[in-house]
């Protein structure tokens, strides 16, 4: 048995790892790269495997860098089922085609303006293409053993991180293999406390925070005196936000702040179509978090939800103070580009980082300080103040990665570290080292590893 890192490896971005068995290949996750450049002209390259003789798809979770590769390989020959939780599948629709919308509107817009090198400028996948992908979807309940092959089955365990996502326990050819995904937090103001696994021969453990711990933040006090300092100077508070998991976060924060009366009758703003999209699928699933249906809908209606286009540029019109929270996270497409067009020269603007930021990002060009970002082919001066707050993350740190793996009652053969940046990944694998004796390898990308 053999295992392929054709992605999410000594980087955070495009996971896919394929099984390869005597009898089936299965692959777990298949992620879009993001990022560097480098990285992103992989979305474009055929795997260096057959596509064709991938039998299956097993999906962590939602998010674009394990789902949204999907109508590619697709449009590569893959013809297997592609299996996750309820959740998951609706996030996997929202976010595939959301994604193929910003492809499409961003190769129109390149072409339109003569900015991009490629002439013509085409979209990874169109809108149809992810449409088409979703006929491949099969669900699985979570805790729910699923046999696809004779020799092979695996189950979903919740592991918190977004709505729907679960680590993934296989077993074939008389092994346990275990999937993390992306962990969630402990204390999690949303999402309930991560499962942990029992049994593994084989880990393959995220590590996208393997190098620290996230700081202890009064996270609502940042949150409230940020905001004041922006209103007093008649300025706009922009929030660029994962639309799962963080936008919905952000926003019962903000809620709770306001219902406190501890911020002042400002419009509050979530402006994102899939974010709104997303807040249905919250609503549809209470099982998977915390909020009850009366918390949920009260939290919705304290916000101005937008979906077309120009509501957006109604908004631009006004002057007076706002908060809004706008995609994407990372500042690489989506609404929150019109916002910074805007407002990213004036003093008075707040830009608030509150997640995550790949290298090569415009978010992390903001996190690192800089004095200009490029948007859209133009270059745009930064006055607005940029703040972090790190704790709010959905992804575990070093010391609650350390104790997902207290409960596992056998010694792994190995455990890789995949989904995080070499540093993180190194840090993570001495900590591993040291508490519980267990060898570690951090693979490469492209690497083939043999499980014995």
């Amino acid at each position: 048995m053999k295992v392929h890192f054709l992605g999410g490896a000594g980087t955070v971005t495009g996971s896919k790892y394929l099984i390869e068995t005597k009898n089936h290949n299965v692959l777990v996750d298949c992620g879009l790269f993001q990022g560097l450049k480098k990285l992103r002209e992989l979305n474009w390259s055929y795997l260096p495997v057959s596509v064709k003789n991938i039998d299956a798809i097993i999906l962590t979770h939602g998010h674009l860098d394990h789902v949204g590769f999907i109508p590619r390989i697709i449009k590569m020959g893959f013809r297997g089922k592609i299996y996750g939780t309820a959740p998951t599948l609706d996030i996997a629709e929202i976010i595939l085609l959301d994604s193929a919308k910003i492809q499409e509107e961003e190769a129109e817009k390149a072409n339109s303006e003569g900015y991009s090198k490629h002439q013509p400028a085409e979209p990874l996948y169109t809108i149809k293409e992810a449409h088409q992908s979703l006929s491949y979807f099969h669900e699985v309940d979570e805790n729910s053993w699923k046999t696809i092959f004779p020799d092979f089955k695996f189950r979903f365990q919740y592991v918190g991180h977004i709505i729907g996502a679960g680590f993934i326990e296989i077993e074939t050819n008389g092994k346990k293999l275990v999937f993390s995904g992306d962990v969630g937090r402990n204390e999690d103001l949303l999402m309930k406390s991560p499962k942990r696994p029992e049994q593994a021969d084989y880990l393959f453990l995220e590590s996208t925070y393997g190098n620290r711990n996230h700081p202890e933040e009064d996270v609502k006090q940042i949150l409230k005196d940020l905001i004041l300092k922006t209103y007093e100077k008649g300025g706009t508070f922009i929030i660029p936000s994962f639309a799962v998991e963080r936008t919905q976060t952000l926003m019962l924060l903000l809620w709770q702040l306001r219902s406190e009366k501890a911020i002042p009758q400002m419009r509050m703003i979530m402006d994102s179509p899939m974010g709104a999209d997303v807040l249905k699928v919250f609503y549809e699933h209470h099982a998977w978090h915390k909020l009850s249906s009366k918390e949920f809908v009260d939290m919705c209606q304290a916000f101005e939800i937008t979906q077309d286009f120009q509501e957006t540029l109604h908004i631009l019109e006004d002057k007076s103070p706002k908060i809004i929270i706008a995609g994407s996270g990372m500042v690489t497409g989506g609404r929150v580009l019109t916002y910074l067009q805007s407002y990213l020269n004036q003093e008075s603007t707040t830009i608030l980082l509150a997640g995550f930021q790949a290298e090569g990002t415009r978010g992390r060009k903001l996190l690192e300080g800089a004095d200009e970002l490029k948007i859209y082919g133009e270059y745009y001066k930064v006055k607005a103040s940029t703040h972090t707050l790190n704790s709010l993350s959905a992804h575990a740190d070093q010391t609650e990665l350390v104790e997902w793996l207290s409960k596992i009652q056998n010694k792994p053969k190995k455990v890789f570290l995949v989904h995080g940046e070499p540093h993180a990944a190194d840090c993570l694998r001495q900590k591993i080292e040291d508490t519980y004796k267990w060898s570690c390898q951090i693979p490469d990308l492209f690497e083939i590893v043999e499980l014995v």
